[in-house]
């Protein structure tokens, strides 16, 4: 790769990490004013109320970011941050379209981007720790547990298209990809799904941040913009979960449109992926903390292997 090249990749990829989960958001407020029938997001600004997310970012600009007297200052500074660069990391391994539309190829690029989407609860975990607080320690003991919990499904489903593929790379899935894979790796797409959401925290999976729970968690302490990354971090989680799900078993690329418009296509399942998202948090009631962990260990799981297994079967029998 030339210096031009590289340039190139990496602010694409700066671009899609600084633009996209501002989209999510912006369409989150709109999806769910419509849902429920909100007034305030449809209307500030005028026009169906575009200046909503501008609002947004003022208010937590102008809000005092304090931070508390037995705090340990440097992790609970350093957490935001933590908790947000994982996903710019996740995003460059990501295919967007054929013919090296990538940020960079990676050989092991699964095992790398789930790896690198672990990493994200030492952010809630350091900002519980550091904030001197109790009730913000058992949140961040809460998010960890969850996140144990459900990244058990979510590697086997991911898994089961290694199997299928013979082959770890993301660009490698799909170039094997074929529509036929589509209903039969359906199931680990659903628990892929799921498991990705519930380690983001996102409704129904929210009770470690609800503030009727334990006052939202293990950002109780946080404010201003330092509040404002962490919920930035939710909406790039939310891109890259929905973006690997759309490249591991919906074809990525692959679709009607001639392969020079293949990104447009991955960028529109993943949009559709992104909605879904947003109607869940609309639609299902939060669970419990029990309800979560019996959710992930006798439904995700037992849907995972069961996924692995069939897949074995196909591969020895018709591939």
């Amino acid at each position: 790769m030339d210096v031009l090249d590289v340039s190139l990749r990496i602010g694409g990829v700066l671009l899609a990490f600084l633009l996209l989960p501002l989209l999510v958001g912006q369409a989150e407020h709109k999806v769910m004013a419509h849902m429920q029938g909100r007034v305030g997001p449809m209307h500030a600004g005028g026009f169906h109320g575009w200046a909503q997310l501008v609002a947004d970012g003022v208010k937590f600009a102008q809000k005092e970011d304090v931070v508390p007297q037995g705090a340990d200052r440097t992790l609970f500074r350093l957490a935001p941050a933590v908790a947000l660069i994982p996903y710019l990391i996740v995003l460059i391994a990501i295919p967007v379209g054929p013919g090296g539309l990538v940020g960079e190829v990676i050989d092991a690029g699964i095992f790398f981007v789930l790896a690198v989407l672990g990493i994200g609860v030492l952010g809630s975990l350091m900002g519980g720790w550091a904030s001197a607080n109790k009730y913000s320690l058992l949140g961040g003991l809460r998010t960890a547990a969850q996140l144990m919990a459900y990244e058990l499904p979510l590697i086997l489903a991911a898994a089961s298209v290694v199997m299928a593929a013979g082959t770890l790379s993301l660009p490698g899935i799909l170039d094997t990809f074929a529509w036929w894979w589509v209903p039969w790796q359906i199931i680990g797409a659903f628990v892929f799904f799921t498991a990705g959401i519930a380690e983001l925290h996102r409704p129904p999976f929210d009770a470690p941040l609800a503030p009727e729970e334990i006052i939202f968690g293990a950002f109780t302490e946080y404010s201003g913009l330092r509040f404002a990354l962490f919920l930035l971090a939710e909406y790039a989680g939310i891109v890259v979960i929905s973006a690997l799900t759309a490249v591991l078993f919906f074809g990525g690329w692959h679709g009607p449109l001639p392969d020079q418009l293949g990104w447009l296509w991955t960028v529109l399942k993943t949009a559709v992926l992104c909605f879904l998202v947003i109607w869940a948090r609309v639609a299902w009631p939060r669970l419990r903390v029990d309800q979560i962990q019996r959710f992930a260990w006798t439904v995700l799981v037992p849907l995972a292997l069961a996924q692995i297994a069939l897949t074995g079967v196909v591969k020895v029998v018709f591939l």
